[in-house]
């Protein structure tokens, strides 16, 4: 009697494309920064058509004038996070350009450092729209082409958020109210869009970095004491690089994670691991 067991060959087909990107539309507001512009690559690279926005149109333009000098399909476009419009407009535009709309992953946030009894108004308010209503209408725009596609033959799409540790940890002696607030928001946003897609077969998640190298996170890493302190309360040792980041996103776009929806992964070194 044998012990091998026969595997069908459009399984093991399968694992070839595991992933595959190729013929995905991606959109990526907020790609021009230091985490988005890796996650930009990355899924260019797999074979994704990638489209980047930020309020700088010359500077989303030039990342994808970059990518298409490397023979990657891109496109850059302004889109202010501020305005639900401009949301809306640039969804429908990268639908219109590329004919779908498939992937969304927003790596759109700002903080405004605010000690408690110093926090204002107009600086709460900014955040949670930037980081919060944004992504709330990035999500609506974006699902109604993936529904579409759906309904024209594409497989269905993916959602993914740009979060961070703050979802599940306050953070000591800083002014981050809104922040942690808007993040922490941010994961439950995942799991109800999560439960609201679900039936059309289009996945929700969230990556959660802990300090990133990145113009965001210059004011951490350039003092060298905060720097010493942000590595010494990381398991790892070392603060993330934007390369960290792309793994997991890509993870999440692609067709090995048609079953995973609803979850955030902290790429933290270990930090909620041990907090």
């Amino acid at each position: 009697m044998s012990d091998t067991v026969d595997i069908p060959v459009d399984f093991i087909q399968s694992l070839a494309g595991l992933f595959d990107l190729r013929g995905r539309v991606a959109y990526v507001p907020g790609g021009y920064g230091g985490i988005g512009e890796a996650v930009a690559w990355g899924l260019a690279m797999a074979g994704a058509r990638v489209a980047v926005s930020g309020r700088s149109f010359d500077k989303a333009d030039a990342l994808a004038a970059r990518l298409r000098a490397n023979g990657l399909d891109a496109i850059g476009l302004a889109m202010d996070a501020h305005s639900v419009p401009d949301i809306r407009a640039s969804v429908d535009a990268v639908a219109e350009r590329f004919g779908a709309l498939d992937l969304l992953v927003n790596c759109v946030g700002i903080q405004r450092e605010e000690k408690l009894a110093e926090v204002t108004e107009e600086a709460f308010d900014e955040v949670v729209q930037v980081n919060l209503k944004s992504a709330m209408f990035l999500a609506q725009s974006v699902a109604k082409h993936q529904i579409a596609g759906i309904a024209a033959g594409r497989t269905p799409g993916r959602q993914v958020h740009m979060l961070s540790v703050r979802a599940q940890l306050g953070l000591r002696k800083r002014g981050y109210s809104a922040y942690c607030a808007t993040k922490g928001a941010l994961v439950m946003l995942v799991k109800q869009h999560a439960m609201e897609l679900a039936e059309h077969g289009i996945t929700v998640n969230g990556v959660a970095p802990t300090v990133v190298r990145s113009e965001m996170a210059r004011h951490w890493l350039d003092n060298p004491e905060t720097y010493k302190q942000v590595t010494e309360r990381i398991p790892l040792g070392r603060v993330g690089d934007p390369p960290d980041v792309v793994g997991p996103t890509m993870f999440f776009c692609s067709p090995a994670a048609a079953f995973v929806t609803g979850q955030v992964l902290y790429l933290d070194g270990g930090i909620t691991a041990s907090q």
